[in-house]
């Protein structure tokens, strides 16, 4: 595209003039998909956050579009990715708690690129939940998270660690005190920068690239960081002082919704986790740009969408925890960046938008078909300057724990049926504390402490509404609803998780 046709284009930059233009070219755009497991949207330069160290995804947010209240469908890592995989809510996708497997035969993203005349690659998590074979779920090349692991064990030969490096024990939540699976002495894994996985990971993005960059691919690439213990190398060892992590103070209504395993850590603990993380997402950073110098270096750049993004958010002591599994905000919020030149706009977006929403975002964008059943709305108008519909509200569930969410600018809903004992580490003192709700006001309480769903009964029963339509939209196993009961008693209904057994590879 020469310089006057670029300048056309960013004029008139609308769904036809992008449609004429991906007609117009001789090679379809390639789809760079990154992605990071449990990195919050606030723990990110361009989200303002000072303390954050990612020059690389500030770069990525100055030269594309930013969307800055961007949701996760789920707070928990595999129904969060399958709904984005297959643009479906968890409870639709079959996918609502941490081990179950996606489907095999499943309409999924991949699959509707390599339909669309792509390859389809995918080097990294996924969690897919079984192991990593050619052509799964639609990717021709499927290098997940078991696939590299392996690799990396069988052909790494690390170099020694200098004398005096703290050496980390194995990975053990749940089994060992929160401290220790916390990282909260802020130890790096035992292994120079060049000797980790994540380094690995990036050596065989270059062999993907190298081997089919003539040729449109829709790549995802997915690193670990900075999920717990918070990996990163021996060089970034005591890069933070974790004193200058402040402690997130905890709401008058905090304490009974702590999980037990939190309860004992100190306030030195504390900042030693919090330390932990932001390091970890510095070394994901410095991965990721060097994932988007492979694009400069085979001349992918201008013809490559890149995506970025997580699959939930992160509390870092906000309420008291230090996970995902909850709906306050710290969990549900996620980066999206986008950046395509010349194609799509530069800037900011605050209006809500949902994982969804960028999954038939991508299939729009890049001409491919959309889902047959698709939960989201494109928003190929943010990035073209076209009329956009802003979402009232957004929709997230965690079904491990029976609870729902509704999000607008002004209130955070929570329901939950307070039925369901959790299997997943979280308890607190009453494992089934009966139906619960909460409503914030977060004009007046941004960090969502004081539970105002008394006072605004009419707003409780909107939201109510909200949910079970969303539900009743979207659930197969809505026509088996209740024909009588309260709203509460119907969104118990649909909130009982129903996925399938395991998969077999």
């Amino acid at each position: 595209m020469g310089a006057m046709q670029r300048r056309e284009f960013l004029g008139t930059a609308g769904s036809a003039a992008l449609a004429r233009t991906l007609r117009g070219q001789a090679q379809r755009p390639n789809l760079l998909f990154l992605m990071a497991d449990d990195h919050a949207g606030y723990v990110l330069g361009a989200d303002g956050n000072p303390l954050a160290e990612t020059p690389h995804l500030d770069q990525l947010a100055r030269e594309g579009m930013r969307f800055a209240s961007h949701y996760c469908q789920s707070p928990v890592c595999t129904p969060a990715r399958q709904s984005l995989f297959t643009g479906q809510l968890p409870h639709s996708a079959g996918v609502t708690t941490l081990r179950t497997a996606l489907a095999n035969g499943k309409p999924t993203l991949a699959r509707q690129f390599q339909a669309a005349g792509y390859r389809t690659a995918a080097i990294g998590k996924m969690h897919f939940n079984q192991p990593g074979r050619p052509g799964l779920h639609g990717l021709e090349t499927a290098l997940t998270e078991d696939v590299v692991s392996a690799r990396w064990r069988a052909q790494s030969m690390p170099k020694p660690i200098p004398a005096g490096v703290p050496g980390r024990g194995p990975w053990q939540p749940f089994r060992v005190p929160a401290r220790e699976w916390l990282n909260a002495r802020s130890e790096p894994f035992a292994r120079l920068d060049y000797d980790m996985r994540s380094r690995f990971q990036e050596r065989m993005v270059r062999e993907y690239l190298a081997a089919n960059h003539a040729s449109p691919f829709a790549l995802w690439v997915s690193f670990q960081e900075p999920h717990s213990p918070f990996d990163f190398p021996v060089e970034d060892w005591k890069h933070f002082d974790s004193r200058h992590f402040p402690v997130p103070r905890l709401g008058p209504e905090d304490g009974w919704q702590i999980p037990l395993i939190f309860r004992d850590l100190s306030d030195a603990e504390k900042q030693g986790i919090i330390a932990s993380y932001y390091t970890s997402a510095r070394f994901l950073d410095r991965n990721l740009g060097r994932v988007l110098d492979l694009l400069r270096e085979f001349g992918l750049e201008e013809n490559t969408l890149v995506v970025y993004t997580a699959d939930h958010g992160y509390s870092l002591g906000q309420h008291g925890r230090f996970e995902k599994h909850c709906g306050y905000d710290p969990a549900l919020r996620v980066p999206l960046l986008m950046r395509w030149p010349g194609r799509i706009r530069e800037g900011v977006i605050h209006d809500l938008t949902e994982h969804v929403d960028l999954s038939a975002t991508l299939l729009d964008l890049l001409g491919a078909e959309p889902f047959a059943m698709q939960h989201g709305q494109s928003l190929r108008s943010y990035l073209t300057g076209g009329a956009s519909t802003p979402r009232d509200w957004i929709f997230s569930e965690l079904l491990e724990n029976e609870e729902c969410y509704a999000r607008s600018k002004k209130w955070k809903y929570i329901y939950c049926s307070g039925k369901r004992a959790r299997t997943d580490g979280y308890q607190i003192e009453n494992p089934t504390p009966g139906r619960y709700q909460k409503l914030y006001d977060l004009a007046a309480d941004p960090g969502e402490f004081t539970d105002v769903s008394e006072q605004n009964p009419q707003v409780v029963k909107d939201f109510q509404q909200k949910l079970l339509t969303r539900f009743r939209d979207t659930h197969p196993e809505a026509s088996a609803e209740p024909s009588q009961g309260s709203a509460s008693d119907l969104l118990d209904f649909y909130l009982r998780p129903r996925d399938a057994g395991p998969v077999e590879g």
